[in-house]
């Protein structure tokens, strides 16, 4: 037991991965609060005091005059989870698209994209309930868990800078990531009407999140930059920079960027695969910066 305890501490602890970080802390957190509400119901027959306390102090509440005074809740409630298929399906799809999205943007960006994803989610469900006439009679009492709103930033964000990046679904088979994107965000809009709807809601803010960090990404402009450079040393960047893993280091000089720029305009019409391997080879050498 000890010694797998160190295995998972080192994997995680060790690796550049900061993906395996942000799943880490959500299994934790879902941890810490749900094996005491356990103990709790096995004692009293409920688990309404640890659920209140969780949901007093970490779910993102959208009445405005409560949000003042637990205004630390835009970050907690992206870590929380509702239940164990809630936190299930949601860190496997941050698995899923998370590893493919450090091997083509590298394993920095991450951890910004998650957190602004989930902050434009909760800006979304907070400006929604207390705008929309609908909401009204909720508004006092509605707060919203999950990390839904983050995870789709990253799967958006990760369908827009390789539309058709194809993987393989079970049952389904073959999907290409902008179909896979695009069926999400429709099913999120068509189900805000449902039970669900302010994290429904909450997930479209993530997706348009997402999908503007790529676009501007591609133009240059990096919002989550500096959070990248707090954990590597170097110039920060001006373009966008693919990172492909690649152990053929034929040479050491970087290519000019107007070499870059043509591969990764062809990164976005057919899709990574399409490329040649002096074209991954060139934008390895690109990227080692980046590392």
């Amino acid at each position: 037991m000890s010694n797998s305890w160190q295995n998972i501490q080192s994997k995680v602890l060790k690796s550049d991965s900061k993906l395996n970080l942000l799943i880490a802390i959500n299994v934790v957190v879902y941890l810490l609060i749900n094996i005491p509400a356990v103990f709790e119901w096995l004692f009293t027959g409920s688990s309404q005091i640890i659920s209140f306390y969780s949901n007093e102090y970490l779910a993102i509440p959208a009445y405005l005059p409560k949000l003042e005074v637990r205004f630390w809740t835009p970050l907690t409630y992206m870590f929380m989870h509702a239940g164990i298929f809630h936190i299930l399906f949601n860190m496997l799809w941050l698995y899923w698209l998370g590893q493919i999205f450090e091997e083509y943007l590298g394993k920095h960006r991450i951890v910004g994209v998650y957190l602004l994803g989930g902050l434009a989610g909760a800006l979304f469900y907070v400006l929604s309930y207390n705008f929309f006439p609908v909401f009204a009679a909720v508004l006092p009492i509605s707060t919203a868990v999950g990390a839904s709103a983050s995870v789709m930033a990253v799967i958006v964000a990760t369908a827009t800078l390789m539309p058709n990046y194809t993987i393989h679904l079970m049952i389904i088979g073959p999907v290409k990531l902008k179909w896979l994107a695009i069926f999400y965000v429709v099913l999120d809009f068509l189900s805000i009407a449902g039970p669900n709807a302010g994290g429904e809601i909450a997930h479209l803010g993530g997706a348009l999140l997402g999908f503007m960090y790529i676009k501007r990404l591609q133009k240059g402009s990096d919002w989550v930059g500096n959070i990248a450079n707090l954990f590597k040393s170097g110039p920060k960047l001006s373009k966008l920079k693919v990172v492909a893993r690649n152990n053929n280091k034929k040479t050491n000089s970087r290519p000019r960027q107007d070499e870059v720029d043509v591969i990764l305009d062809k990164i976005s019409k057919v899709g990574y695969e399409h490329l040649s391997s002096e074209e991954k080879e060139i934008l390895f050498r690109a990227s080692k910066d980046d590392n």
